[in-house]
């Protein structure tokens, strides 16, 4: 299966999406933040990241948009976890390279489709 990474500065949404994906199958690493979760991008070639928006050191579309400038990251799917809902965020995030985005909160089973349709499973 295979292997994420989900950056959020709460550790609960953190173990939640870690617990519902591992479920799955799949190898989840987990950030707290955006700083966190690019040095953890850089050290592992994730095969689907999934962001917060709202972080402390480093916002999610901030991230998107180093990680879309790394070789291994220009195509890989990037989802945004959020509860944000502004139009404004939304085009923020697609033109940072954003490949979905799924509001908080959420079912296990939505989760799951999303990741599925990003990883073409």
């Amino acid at each position: 299966m295979a292997l994420i990474l989900a950056i959020d500065d709460a550790r609960t949404m953190r173990e939640l999406v870690r617990t519902i994906l591992e479920s799955e199958g799949h190898t989840v690493l987990t950030a707290d933040d955006g700083v966190t979760g690019e040095l953890l991008a850089n050290e592992h070639k994730a095969d689907l990241v999934i962001t917060d928006i709202h972080m402390d050191e480093m916002d999610g579309i901030t991230l998107t948009a180093k990680l879309r400038k790394l070789v291994d990251y220009k195509t890989t799917p990037i989802l945004m976890l959020t509860t944000e809902i502004s139009d404004e965020k939304k085009i923020a995030s697609r033109a940072a390279g954003a490949s979905g985005w799924l509001n908080k909160p959420f079912s296990p089973p939505r989760l799951i489709r999303a990741v599925n349709k990003l990883l073409d499973l």
